[in-house]
């Protein structure tokens, strides 16, 4: 398979080393003083870690030729429908997440089965997550994919907030506490408490190898089909219920 990879920082240098090992040919490299799209044209799927400026208009450039894309750059969610209809519009492919990660999207799906349940008891609940001072965006789109996971399954909770200290809420609006630390590749705790006791989910990294290996798995996943994809139909972990 050729890849094309946009953003070359260190999550892009990982994802090549990891494409590499698995037999894959790295056919492109974009970057901000390579921007060059006709680059893009040979290969079979492009995979996109850049920041938030830029991925819109890298989305929309391989759709423009029709080339799959695998985004992990998050904090341009607000403009998600737009892109989604220009990728309709253009016959193109797209598979954004917030992160790639097995295990974080089991934990994603433990979350979701948490919330479930905890809507029917007094527990109540706040998400702090810890990366490294040079993220962008806070609070991480990993959080932000958790708390939505919560208000998706449970009737309390109609919307987050980032919070700068922890915090806990039984309904209504969900905190975030937000925190920047060095060399933090990614902590994320979803914490439960009432007087008695308390449960935490937590996915904690350790390096940056299970994001770039979910970036592989999901372009290797992506080529052939056509629209806007989700990371949840590559997994499929409801089949294990």
């Amino acid at each position: 398979m050729k890849i094309a990879i946009i953003g070359h920082g260190k999550m892009g240098q990982q994802i090549e080393q990891i494409a590499i090992q698995r037999g894959h040919t790295i056919a492109a490299i974009l970057t901000e003083e390579n921007t060059d799209i006709q680059l893009l044209k040979n290969c079979d799927v492009a995979i996109e870690f850049t920041a938030p400026s830029s991925a819109v208009n890298n989305i929309c450039s391989c759709a423009d030729i029709q080339l799959p894309i695998v985004v992990g750059t998050t904090g341009w969610y607000e403009q998600y429908q737009y892109v989604c209809d220009y990728i309709e519009k253009n016959n193109g492919t797209l598979l954004a997440a917030t992160n790639f990660s097995l295990g974080v999207n089991i934990t994603f799906f433990l979350n979701q089965i948490a919330a479930r349940i905890m809507q029917h008891y007094p527990y109540s609940v706040g998400i702090q997550e810890i990366h490294h001072t040079q993220k962008l965006d806070a609070p991480s789109g990993t959080a932000i994919s958790l708390g939505q996971g919560i208000i998706d399954n449970n009737v309390h909770f109609q919307s987050w907030e980032i919070s700068k200290e922890t915090r806990h809420a039984f309904g209504n609006i969900l905190p975030i506490e937000a925190l920047r630390q060095n060399d933090v590749p990614g902590t994320h705790t979803v914490h439960y408490k009432n007087d008695i006791d308390s449960i935490e989910i937590t996915h904690t990294a350790f390096n940056r190898k299970g994001f770039a290996s979910g970036a592989v798995d999901a372009a290797e996943w992506l080529v052939g089909r056509k629209g806007v994809c989700k990371l949840e139909e590559m997994f499929n972990f409801e089949q294990y219920l």
